[in-house]
């Protein structure tokens, strides 16, 4: 498998126990029989994956922050489950490199102003590329999002025009709990997921891909496909 980052680079992981979420940001976690609180980059909801007693993997923060670890990742029933958004660029930008769009790319330029946006990433001066990560798990299905995102509808409407403009438009998942397929979650974010059937619709192509953890190690593990209950929904 292709390895796509090492989250030891962030620092020294240390264990600990999940106790609560104070709130989007901050929770509170037991270490070495201590109570810390700790820095959560997903603003997400995470009710599945943030629960009391949940082991999870932290880094110490320099002195001056106002918390006193980072939260890295948790472990679950299929495996180690990467939360720290920072890295998520990073991840992509290997993944990108090693063909998961399908090609090697020759360029790759991030964070690319469009529209009243920044898309993640713009390939070979042709390919605009919008990256989400990917965490919420029910039942053999992937959902995207776990809180309702503007932000991420606006993102579509922009892959829309930049494929009107005569750009290919790629939206890719990078997916981090072992699921079957994906969906986006019509019962939480109805305006994000109508957005997103339109956009395929539009031509905008959609592309995922399963991560898995060995070691702190994140490596390329496979191709995941849209549900098909949403394959339908495209076609009507």
């Amino acid at each position: 498998m292709n390895e796509l980052f090492d989250l030891r680079e962030l620092g020294k992981i240390e264990e600990g126990v999940f106790l609560e979420r104070e709130n989007r940001f901050v929770g509170r976690c037991r270490i070495d029989g201590r109570n810390f609180k700790c820095h959560i980059a997903d603003p997400g909801r995470l009710k599945e994956i943030l629960t009391e007693g949940r082991k999870v993997f932290v880094v110490k923060n320099p002195e001056g922050y106002r918390t006193d670890y980072r939260l890295i990742a948790v472990s679950m029933e299929d495996g180690i489950i990467l939360l720290n958004t920072s890295v998520h660029s990073k991840i992509g930008y290997e993944a990108i490199k090693r063909g998961v769009l399908g090609f090697i790319p020759e360029r790759i330029k991030k964070e690319v102003p469009f529209g009243k946006s920044r898309i993640d990433f713009l390939v070979d001066d042709s390919v605009f590329v919008e990256l989400k990560g990917c965490n919420l798990k029910v039942g053999k299905r992937c959902l995207f999002p776990d809180a309702p995102t503007e932000r991420g509808r606006r993102h579509l409407e922009e892959l829309i025009k930049a494929k009107k403009m005569g750009y290919r438009a790629i939206l890719l998942f990078m997916i981090l709990r072992d699921c079957e397929c994906f969906s986006p979650n019509f019962e939480l974010d109805r305006k994000f997921s109508e957005m997103f059937l339109k956009a395929l619709k539009e031509g905008v192509e959609f592309r995922a891909f399963k991560v898995k953890t060995r070691d702190f190690k994140l490596f390329l593990d496979r191709d995941i496909p849209l549900c098909d209950e949403l394959l339908e929904k495209i076609k009507s």
